[in-house]
């Protein structure tokens, strides 16, 4: 039934959703045919009638509120995808993802080590939770098949991607962490929304580091594994082995040896990482002696991931050949946040932004607006496949209606976050490079994915109902 399921998943999946890049110039038509019949536009602005209000939105969408708003943090976001994939890349890495490989001896525990350790490193990383999930998720069925254990091939690489479903909760999220300062917060809101902040930022201690996640992040790790081991098929005949051509590790060609010269020497040299490794240790140091490290945001975080990983291949040679493996995964960030960036600022410009938000006011009282920001933030994500574009276009509506609810902003900022990390499940953009490393193929694992994700909707909603 649950691979049934999966496939009818896949086919109206890929019948009836174009490519994120499609979406999210739908989504700019849309916000601009919504802003002309419910925008509140202002009245200073002369725009009483349709050609005015075209302008006003033209202007804001082309601006440097608008397209160009999001150029510094989408770098961010290219650097915590990087040097994710870069470290997962590491030595040390690739030897720890070799040992556990061969512990499993069943296709239940199999699954659910799996998504375990996949969702625990993406709590540090979500780039890294991604690369380390893919490749631990086929090194289990290379073993599994040289061990001639059965097993089922497309839950194991399912449960490879589940470190996406939790990773917006932890030292990567990209929500939480960019409204710690008002710096950050500046590069993706909108004035009007940053200054709702009060002139602070928002601690990680109201949103990372807040009972209320550590409780919902908690609880995902144990729903995780559980409902993936619950979910492997009992019968051998049920059971889909992994590939022949996925069992066989790939051929190194031999590489022709040189007298090394001074460039290479340097290149290859554990000395120069160390350096690097150095200065980013004093400029964590720094910022904890000036500042506190409740407001660390993603700056910090990749100045540790680019340093750690640096160290942890040993060479800057190494480094950058992993690192560019990774760089290709970037593309769908490079190119679409201008166009978030650009539906954010006509939703400003319009006032639109504050007609949603006094709806969704009215529609929910405090305890469930939380809740009605997760369900839609939910939705959002599957045509917002990025949470850092998704925190840009709907964090100024949840802000606003956090203000005229009176909740605190950590929480909705959080509500958003949970939105966008629990039907990256059903979102196949972020799936690419696990597919390209398990060889798996996206109508294989969608029925899988979908399990944890409906077990994980319903633990969050009743968790915010009432922590939040």
């Amino acid at each position: 039934m649950i691979a049934s399921l999966g496939l009818f998943i896949s086919r109206v999946f890929r019948a009836c959703v174009p490519d994120p890049f499609v979406i999210a110039v739908a989504l700019t038509l849309i916000t601009a045919l919504l802003a002309l019949a419910l925008g509140d536009f202002p009245s200073s602005a002369g725009a009483a009638s349709i050609g005015p209000r075209l302008v006003v939105l033209l202007d804001s969408w082309r601006g440097a509120e608008g397209l160009w708003k999001f150029l510094a943090f989408s770098m961010q976001m290219c650097l915590v995808l990087v040097t994710g994939h870069a470290l997962a890349e590491c030595p040390v890495i690739k030897r720890g993802i070799g040992r556990l490989a061969a512990v499993p001896t069943t296709a239940a525990s199999a699954a659910a080590m799996v998504g375990f350790a996949a969702a625990m490193t993406a709590l540090v990383n979500w780039g890294l939770g991604l690369i380390v999930g893919a490749l631990l998720a086929r090194e289990v069925g290379r073993s599994l098949r040289a061990r001639h254990v059965p097993h089922h091939y497309p839950l194991i690489v399912a449960a490879g991607y589940m470190g996406l479903m939790v990773w917006h909760g932890g030292l990567s999220g990209s929500g939480p962490l960019s409204m710690t300062t008002i710096a950050g917060a500046s590069k993706v809101l909108p004035a009007e929304a940053v200054n709702r902040l009060g002139g602070e930022g928002i601690p990680l201690t109201q949103t990372l580091f807040s009972p209320m996640n550590l409780v919902i992040t908690a609880g995902l790790l144990v729903i995780i594994p559980v409902v993936l081991a619950l979910a492997a098929p009992r019968r051998p005949g049920d059971m889909r082995p992994t590939p022949e051509t996925i069992a066989q590790p790939e051929p190194r060609s031999p590489q022709p040896r040189e007298a090394p010269t001074f460039v290479d020497r340097l290149e290859t040299s554990p000395v120069v990482a160390w350096i690097v490794g150095a200065l980013v240790a004093a400029a964590i140091w720094r910022f904890g002696r000036v500042s506190s490290l409740q407001f660390i945001g993603l700056d910090e975080i990749n100045a540790v991931m680019l340093g750690l990983g640096i160290v942890m291949h040993g060479s800057v040679r190494s480094y950058l050949a992993a690192a560019e493996s990774a760089v290709r995964g970037c593309t769908g960030i490079i190119l679409q946040f201008p166009l978030y960036g650009g539906i954010m600022a006509m939703s400003v410009a319009s006032g639109l932004i504050g007609v949603v938000a006094r709806g969704m006011a009215g529609a929910a009282d405090d305890r469930m607006l939380p809740i009605l920001t997760f369900w839609a933030a939910c939705v959002v994500n599957m045509f917002v496949p990025s949470g850092g574009g998704q925190w840009g276009v709907q964090g100024p509506i949840a802000l606003e209606a956090a203000a005229r609810a009176g909740i605190a902003p950590g929480t909705m900022v959080m509500a958003v976050a949970y939105g966008d990390q629990t039907t990256n499940m059903l979102q196949p953009f972020w799936a690419l490079p696990l597919l390209a490393i398990t060889g798996a193929r996206a109508r294989d694992i969608v029925g899988y994915t979908c399990l944890p994700m409906v077990a994980s909707m319903i633990w969050i909603s009743a968790v915010m109902f009432l922590m939040a």
